[in-house]
């Protein structure tokens, strides 16, 4: 598949050096050379540059957004966006990367964020951000888009044992998250024709990414079918917090709706914040209301699970 270079694929170079003019340092880190899948970590320079030992900070697992089929970490509304949380939060941010599809069609991105995970976990000695700044009795797994699609799968996986040493995830943030089904929601219908994610867009990113053979209503696109994942029981066990965040303006929100309902019947703890207007991915294509959303929605939320 050839991609067009397209607007929201612009990629910003990582800056690890203290010296520069810059309030967050950021650097890649291979996970699997065979994969060429990599992390960028982002850390607030003022935890790196602090003297004497400073307290350590929530580390926040982010998954990138682009219908599983575009960007990756390096993609400059990404990388801006990550390092804004950092700030804001602040937290050490570990955005990881996973192959796209079509020529890597789900689950490939669910295993390539699990083994993100699993390297996260097990580098935290290694990797001198990690060991000198990162938390890891406070770890938040969050995706827009297609990578809340990613952190709600990968959080399942998580939740039933995988290798994870000393990391204990207190919450999941799902922000837009990328969802879908073969019978249309109301907001779907309401909102097939909008600029910023089309449904005829959405359809066509499915069709690239679910197994071959696969309709909407598959497991990976559809989180509410057969009644939900059975691994949602093991969520609610381990005590993992859920924040389900949409715009009334994206056509997906009420498949997010969908999902808050399926959570509290679960009985998992899930917060909801549906905010009227807006459009999918809106803190991602507009640094200020990003800024303001990793300020505000998101630190309140994280500060709620470390208060718990």
């Amino acid at each position: 598949m050839t991609r067009r270079r397209l607007p929201i694929d612009s990629r910003s170079e990582p800056c690890p050096n203290p010296t520069q003019s810059i309030p967050v340092l950021s650097k890649d880190v291979p996970i699997n050379q065979s994969k060429n899948t990599s992390i960028r970590l982002f850390l607030p320079k003022q935890a790196a540059i602090n003297s004497s030992p400073p307290p350590k900070l929530p580390l926040l697992i982010y998954f990138h957004g682009g219908g599983f089929v575009l960007c990756n970490p390096a993609s400059t509304i990404f990388h801006d966006y990550c390092s804004n949380a950092a700030l804001q939060l602040p937290a050490v941010v570990a955005s990881v990367g996973y192959r796209l599809a079509p020529e890597h069609r789900l689950p490939a991105a669910y295993d390539d964020g699990e083994e993100g995970l699993r390297w996260l976990a097990s580098h935290a000695e290694e990797e001198p951000w990690l060991r000198d700044h990162a938390d890891y009795g406070n770890c938040f797994l969050m995706g827009n888009s297609a990578g809340g699609n990613l952190a709600y799968h990968v959080a399942l996986r998580a939740a039933n044992g995988i290798a994870a040493g000393q990391l204990k995830i207190r919450g999941v943030i799902l922000h837009h998250a990328f969802f879908g089904g073969v019978e249309r929601t109301g907001s779907e219908e309401r909102l097939a024709v909008n600029p910023m994610l089309p449904l005829e867009s959405a359809d066509m990113a499915w069709e690239m990414c679910l197994p071959v053979g696969a309709d909407r209503d598959h497991e990976y696109c559809n989180p509410m079918a057969g009644g939900g994942s059975e691994l949602l029981e093991k969520l609610r066990a381990v005590g993992c917090r859920v924040a389900v965040i949409a715009y009334e303006g994206d056509p997906l929100v009420d498949r997010s709706k969908e999902v808050v309902r399926m959570m509290e019947d679960k009985g998992i703890d899930v917060v909801a914040h549906f905010e009227s207007g807006g459009s999918h991915g809106l803190e991602i294509m507009d640094a200020e209301k990003g800024k303001e959303f990793n300020g505000g929605v998101l630190k309140k939320f994280v500060q709620s699970c470390l208060a718990a």
